[in-house]
């Protein structure tokens, strides 16, 4: 199964190398792209859950690599809750085959 890496640079110019086990992030996300916070919590969580769920389909158990990444996501961005106009930018993607 085809494994993605996505790079992101969060409001406070930190960047962060993201893990997914399914190309499907590129379906939810796009290279050069900025969202807002908010949005881009609801198609990272929405992505790493759909990879997961494929790894689940063809391996018989869920992702939990994904799901932490799921998690730390969503950490990162509850720090920027306060902040209504943050953005956190796509600055690439890697693909890897496993």
């Amino acid at each position: 199964m085809p494994e993605m890496l996505f790079h992101v640079r969060w409001p406070d110019g930190t960047e962060s190398r993201c893990y997914s086990p399914s190309l499907v992030v590129a379906d939810h996300l796009a290279c050069g792209q900025s969202y807002r916070v908010p949005d881009f919590l609801a198609r990272s969580r929405a992505a790493l859950t759909e990879a997961s769920a494929r790894v689940q389909a063809r391996y018989g158990f869920p992702c939990g690599r994904a799901l932490a990444q799921r998690d730390e996501i969503e950490r990162r961005c509850a720090a920027f809750a306060d902040t209504p106009d943050a953005q956190v930018h796509v600055v690439g993607f890697d693909q890897h085959s496993s």
